[in-house]
């Protein structure tokens, strides 16, 4: 990874942050975006202490525009690309019948739209360097859970859009990698949008039972050096995809009654 120009989108927390920290490590080149602009600076200072050459941009990567910026100051900064990890995106939870419109569509374009801007601008620089494309999923891309509807409905997106875009390119040199993690103890549950698109802060979960950020990062590299297809985490993750591809009925009802455990469940009791 040495030497290697990457993109990370939303890198200024949680697994962004610690794919950026452990890139700059490795000697590679590290632009990261980010909407706050204090946790950028942040970011940026740990990235100079590590002599790592940076670039952090404070963008908005739900625009069109901003991601097309992005990939043309890289470009400019470090004269290529050679990889693409996108990371940035929000989660949400509420029932459909309460949850606002605006704020399903606020899911999808983050989650969805800012990895189909990214990409398509990024393309063209990944095929001259037969770099990797990364998309961070979430095991809701293999399985809905309930009062998920838009954050599962981005990822289903997601990694549908990465599986054909990965036989358009797989005879030129492109790498196209999708990450599931399990539930990472970062802060994507508490920025979590309830249904009128306010955060709901609390996170629901015991964050000291699940993987930390640095461990997704660490897996997710070693995944691009080896330039796996998908890597699910935890063995929670990978028997729910199992289960949800041989038993999709069981695992309808297995669901429900884990989700209707979680405290404040809009369905705990039925």
């Amino acid at each position: 990874m040495k030497d290697k120009v990457v993109i990370i989108t939303g890198g200024s927390s949680g697994i962004g942050k610690a794919l950026a920290v452990s890139f700059a490590k490795m000697g590679s080149k590290v632009v990261i975006t980010g909407r706050n602009e204090a946790r950028l600076n942040e970011v940026a200072e740990e990235l100079d202490q590590l002599n790592a050459p940076n670039l952090c941009l404070k963008l908005d990567v739900a625009s069109e525009a901003d991601n097309k910026f992005l990939i043309d100051e890289t470009v400019k900064e470090f004269g290529g690309l050679d990889i693409l990890i996108n990371n940035a995106g929000i989660s949400m939870r509420a029932l459909l019948e309460e949850i606002e419109l605006d704020v399903f569509k606020k899911v999808m374009d983050i989650n969805f739209y800012g990895t189909l801007y990214a990409t398509k601008y990024a393309l063209p620089h990944i095929l001259k360097s037969k770099g990797s494309i990364v998309g961070i999923s979430s095991i809701n891309g293999y399985r809905g859970t309930p009062a998920r509807t838009a954050y599962t409905a981005s990822k289903y997106a997601m990694n549908g859009f990465f599986e054909s875009l990965r036989t358009e390119v797989m005879h030129r040199g492109v790498h196209v990698l999708v990450a599931c993690p399990g539930f990472t103890g970062t802060n994507i549950r508490n920025a979590a949008l309830t249904a009128d698109g306010t955060s709901q802060g609390e996170s629901p979960r015991d964050e000291g039972k699940m993987m930390t950020a640095e461990e997704v990062a660490n897996g997710i590299i070693r995944a691009i050096q080896k330039r796996k297809r998908d890597i699910v985490f935890t063995s929670q993750g990978k028997l729910a995809v199992f289960l949800n591809k041989w038993m999709p009925g069981r695992m309808d009802k297995i669901v429900f009654n884990v989700f209707a455990k979680e405290p404040d469940s809009p369905f705990g009791e039925k």
